[in-house]
């Protein structure tokens, strides 16, 4: 049974430790060991994931299998890209599933309630951007209605990525 609930601060070591853990098994075979690295070691280290939780305008939830941490959710409220222009929009920032429970329903879950909480807190749009190569995500998100509305640069290491930006009205 997949369970959700808000992540408090307390929790803070565990999510870093899923995101790193989570990043690295899904674009680590794409990338080079030199890229993750200086990525994972610069931009996503630990304590800067930590600090994310608790701080204003994100949301965290976790997901639980069988009362074991799965996955995660982040939502920020005050990042809208210039490409939406003046709208009131809501970031699905990561959704993450560990591997293991990957197919067991935990990323539909965890989009159901960020669809909710942003329905809730009377955002029109909500908002994600996500690797062009990774097509299983790409197909995932169109399944729950997001569209494809502009493409921006994601840096990892020194490999300059592009990802595409999806939105769904709400």
């Amino acid at each position: 049974m997949i369970t959700i609930r808000y992540a408090t601060p307390q929790d803070a070591s565990l999510i870093a430790d899923i995101s790193r853990q989570t990043f690295y098994d899904f674009f680590g075979p794409q990338n080079t060991e030199e890229n993750m690295d200086k990525f994972l070691n610069e931009q996503f280290t630990k304590e800067t994931l930590m600090q994310e939780v608790g701080a204003s305008h994100n949301i965290f939830l976790l997901a639980y299998f069988d009362k074991e941490p799965v996955g995660y959710a982040r939502l920020r409220e005050n990042n809208v890209p210039p490409e939406l222009g003046n709208t009131y929009a809501m970031e699905l920032a990561r959704l993450y599933a560990v591997q293991l429970a990957i197919g067991k329903g935990v990323g539909s879950a965890l989009m159901h309630r960020c669809i909710n909480i942003s329905y809730e807190k009377n955002f029109p749009v909500i908002w994600l951007g996500v690797w062009k190569q990774n097509q299983k995500a790409i197909q995932f998100y169109q399944r729950w209605g997001f569209e494809i509305f502009a493409e921006h640069d994601f840096i990892l290491g020194n490999d300059i990525q592009k990802d595409w930006l999806m939105k769904k009205n709400l």
